[in-house]
C-alpha cells in the first residue's frame, strides 16, 4: 500500500516542528540557567556593587543566547586587545612585517668617523627573546659580521635613531603601571620588548631591607631609590617601578618574600635606542673592533650628515604579523599592541600616533556595525582603566573574525581558561573574558562577560564568571 503523499509532507512538517519546539526549549533553559546564575553573582556580597555585562551568541547564526547590560561600557582590561588584533590582520596583513634599517654614514676616505644610523618602523619585537631571529645575540652578531664585511674598523660607537611614532605613552596610563614591564612604551624604535630585569635579593625576616642585587642587562645602569622589604613566604611579587619624573632617578617600593636570593622583578626601558647602543658598545669591544669616540655617544645631532656616505649593513625582518599576534594575545604583551595601533594610523595617515590610531580603530569597526560610542578607549592594549567597551561590541568583533581568512591564527593565539578558548583582561577591580566555546553537543558560542567594581579578591571573581560560562559547556 502506497502511503498518501499528504500524509508523507505531514509527517516531515511535524519532525520539523518537533526539532524546533526542542531547540526552542534549549534555548530556553540555557538562557534560564544563565539569568539565575547572574541574578545569583548580583547577589553576592563581593559582586552587590559591582556591574555585569554579558552578550553570548550562537556562533553560526548569529542568534542571541543571552544579553545583560551587554551595551553598557565598561573597562574590558585586555579583552580590549581583540579590536586591535583583528583589526590589524585586515589592515596590514597576516604575513606583514616590519623592517629594520641599519647602515653606516662616515665622511668620504674615514671610516672611523662615522656613525651608525638605524632606520626603523616600530617593529616591538626587536631584540625579542622569543624568535631566534629577534634575539639580541642574533642581531648584534648580523652587526659585527656587517661591520667586518666593510672593513670598518675603528668603529664609532654611536648610534642615530630615527623615529615614525610620536614616541608617547598612551594618556589614561597610570604612574603604577608605566615603570613596570607591561607598562613599556612603544617607541619608533623598540628594544627587547622595552624590558630590563632588576635582581632583588630579600632578608632572612620579615620587614628586613631588600637590596638590588644585578640589574640584567648590565649595560642599563639605572641608579635606583629603593624602599624596598622582606614580607612573608610565597608572598610573591608587590613591587611597584616607578619611572623617573624630572631630575629624579627611578624607584623601586614594595615586598617580596623571604630568602631570595635572585628574585627577578621587570621594568620597562624608558629609552630603548639608548640601551641598545650601550650593550652594542660592549659587543663590538668583545668582538676586539677598535673603536674611536669622535662623537658623543647616542646622538641625534651631527655635522655635515648630508655630505656623509652611506654604507648598508643589514635589514632586519620581523617574524610575520600572525606570529606577532600570537603572543600579543597568548602573553598579553601591551606593547605590541600599542606598536599596533600606531603602525595601523602610519601606514592609514602618515603619523604614527595613539590618537591616530584610536581614531582609525573606531573608524574601522563603526564600518563593521559597532557604534563609535561603544567604544569609548585610549589605547591599544586595554591597559587604561580609562577604557570603556562593551560586552555587545566584543561580540562582534568575534563574530566578524569568524567570516575572515585569517580566523584560524586568532583561534590559535587564544589563551585557553576553563576549558574554552578566550582573551582574558584584568586590572584593578575589573575581570573580563571573550571568546569561543563548542558545548558538549555541538552547539559554537561566542561570547563576552564584563565585570567592573567588584570588592574581595580577584581569584573570588573569577571562579564566579567561570560558574556562569559552565553552563555554556
Amino acid at each position: 500500500m502506497v502511503p498518501d503523499a499528504k500524509l508523507v509532507q505531514m509527517k516531515k512538517l511535524f519532525a520539523v516542528y518537533l526539532c524546533f519546539i526542542a531547540n526552542w526549549a534549549y534555548g530556553q533553559n540555557i538562557k534560564v540557567r544563565l539569568a539565575q546564575s547572574v541574578r545569583e553573582m548580583e547577589a553576592d556580597p563581593q559582586l552587590r556593587h559591582a556591574i555585569i555585562a554579558i552578550s553570548i551568541v550562537e556562533s553560526k547564526t548569529g542568534n542571541s543566547v543571552y544579553e545583560h547590560h551587554s551595551q553598557t561600557g565598561l573597562a574590558p582590561a585586555s579583552t580590549q586587545k581583540l579590536f586591535t588584533s583583528c583589526a590589524a590582520f585586515d589592515l596590514l596583513g597576516k604575513d606583514y612585517r616590519y623592517t629594520t634599517d641599519i647602515l653606516y654614514r662616515h665622511q668620504k676616505g674615514n671610516t672611523g668617523t662615522g656613525f651608525l644610523q638605524i632606520t626603523p618602523s616600530g617593529d616591538p619585537s626587536f631584540g625579542s627573546s622569543r624568535f631566534t631571529s629577534t634575539k639580541p645575540g642574533t642581531l648584534f652578531t648580523q652587526i659585527v659580521t656587517a661591520l667586518r664585511r666593510e672593513k670598518i674598523d675603528p668603529f664609532s660607537p654611536v648610534v642615530k635613531v630615527d623615529s615614525i611614532f610620536d614616541d608617547h605613552i598612551p594618556g589614561g596610563w597610570i604612574w603604577d603601571d608605566i615603570g613596570n614591564y607591561y607598562g613599556a612604551g612603544a617607541f619608533g624604535f623598540n628594544w627587547m620588548e622595552n624590558q630590563y630585569d632588576i635582581i632583588l635579593k630579600s632578608g632572612k625576616k620579615i620587614g628586613d631591607t631588600v637590596v638590588i642585587a644585578a640589574i640584567n642587562p648590565p649595560e642599563i645602569t639605572e641608579i635606583f631609590s629603593a624602599n624596598l622589604h622582606t614580607a612573608e613566604k610565597n608572598s610573591g611579587d608587590n613591587t611597584i617601578v616607578y619611572l623617573p619624573y624630572g631630575t629624579g632617578s627611578p624607584a623601586i617600593t614594595g615586598t617580596i618574600p623571604v630568602n631570595e636570593n635572585a628574585f627577578e622583578v621587570s621594568a620597562s626601558i624608558a629609552h630603548p635606542s639608548l640601551a641598545f647602543s650601550k650593550q652594542l658598545d660592549k659587543r663590538i669591544k668583545d668582538e676586539g673592533i677598535g673603536i674611536t669616540y669622535a662623537y658623543n655617544r647616542h646622538t641625534d645631532s651631527f655635522v655635515n650628515e648630508r655630505n656623509m656616505l652611506r654604507i648598508p649593513l643589514y635589514k632586519h625582518l620581523s617574524p610575520p604579523l600572525d606570529s606577532l599576534n600570537y603572543w600579543f594575545l597568548k602573553k598579553s604583551i601591551n606593547l605590541y599592541g600599542e606598536a599596533l595601533i600606531k603602525t595601523m594610523a602610519y601606514q592609514q595617515s602618515g603619523i604614527g600616533s595613539t590618537e591616530k590610531g584610536v581614531a582609525l580603530l573606531k573608524d574601522f569597526w563603526s564600518k563593521k556595525g559597532i557604534e563609535k560610542s561603544a567604544l569609548n578607549i585610549c589605547d591599544g592594549s586595554g591597559l587604561s582603566p580609562q577604557n570603556r567597551v562593551t560586552a555587545a561590541a566584543l561580540v562582534t568583533v568575534l563574530q566578524y573574525a569568524r567570516t575572515r581568512p585569517w580566523f584560524s591564527s586568532l583561534y590559535y593565539a587564544l589563551p585557553e581558561y576553563n576549558g574554552m578558548k578566550m582573551k582574558s583582561g584584568s586590572i584593578s577591580g575589573a575581570r573580563a573574558y571573550a571568546g569561543y566555546h563548542t558545548a558538549r553537543d555541538g552547539r559554537e558560542y561566542s561570547f563576552a562577560i564584563i565585570v567592573n567594581n567588584y570588592d574581595g579578591p580577584a581569584a573570588n571573581t573569577v571562579k564566579k564568571i567561570f560558574g556562569v560560562l559552565d553552563i555554556l559547556k
